[in-house]
């Protein structure tokens, strides 16, 4: 897929992963719209990348989707749509009874699920009447093996995956061009994971590696130890899961 010249929207693209695909698109020639829901913090971006432009806009809103879609059908539209948003609740031990396991799944599956269904639903025309166009989905290395400790925000990851791969065979069938891409980050040092002390990739290194995928038709983008633990999936399982969830977890569950 050739990326220059092309106009693609980055949802939660104001800081971490969303922030450095932005800058990076930029570099290579893109035109690039971003979203988030603060405010100040598109605010700060646009200063610094004033060719960027900067909408508010809630993954998880139904109203904030249907008035992004408006705002940006208003601008000329977009060729590439790269779902980043994401959230996950703090670990919970979901062997104890607490309501705020019920309510964390929900929020979760909300952003990284729903809303990414709800943005394809209302883009999908526009994508699919443009030359070469494509939607990168976001799921993760949790959607290959679940973590213990991250039990609702690997299920809304794994339902996407699934999505994922029905919505490529789907388009397939109707003979449609748009490109269906699926990137599988490992850990990516932000602020989502400050906390944690286990192995991670930099924003730049995920990146960097999406866009030789992108540029390769490459359709499932696996970085860095998503490679891994894939190939280690198919042959040891058993393997990968004790690798995703070392003893060090077990406190977190307990404590």
């Amino acid at each position: 897929m050739n990326v220059k010249g092309k106009t693609i929207l980055i949802t939660g693209g104001a800081s971490g992963i969303g922030l450095e695909a932005a800058k990076q698109f930029l570099e290579i020639g893109a035109k690039v719209i971003i979203t988030g829901r603060n405010q100040a913090k598109l605010d700060v971006v646009k200063k610094s990348f004033p060719s960027i432009t900067a909408i508010q806009s809630d993954a998880g809103k139904e109203e904030d989707a249907q008035s992004l879609f408006n705002k940006v059908n208003d601008l000329g539209g977009i060729d590439i749509l790269y779902h980043n948003a994401g959230v996950g609740v703090p670990p919970l031990n979901l062997g104890v009874p607490n309501n705020n396991h019920l309510k964390g799944a929900i929020y979760e599956m909300e952003v990284n699920y729903f809303g990414v269904i709800r943005l394809n639903n209302l883009f999908m025309d526009m994508l699919k009447s443009r030359d070469e166009a494509a939607i990168i989905h976001t799921t993760s290395i949790l959607s290959i093996v679940p973590s213990a400790i991250e039990a609702t925000y690997s299920s809304s990851k794994t339902a996407l995956a699934f999505y994922v791969q029905s919505l490529r065979k789907h388009l397939q069938i109707i003979n449609s061009k748009l490109k269906i891409f699926e990137l599988l980050p490992p850990l990516v040092d932000t602020d989502m994971v400050a906390d944690r002390d286990d192995k991670k990739i930099s924003p730049a290194q995920l990146i960097s590696g999406l866009i030789i995928g992108l540029e390769n038709d490459k359709y499932t983008i696996r970085i860095g130890d998503s490679k891994v633990i894939y190939l280690l999936n198919r042959l040891l399982p058993k393997v990968a899961l004790n690798l995703i969830n070392p003893n060090k977890y077990n406190e977190k569950l307990i404590n």
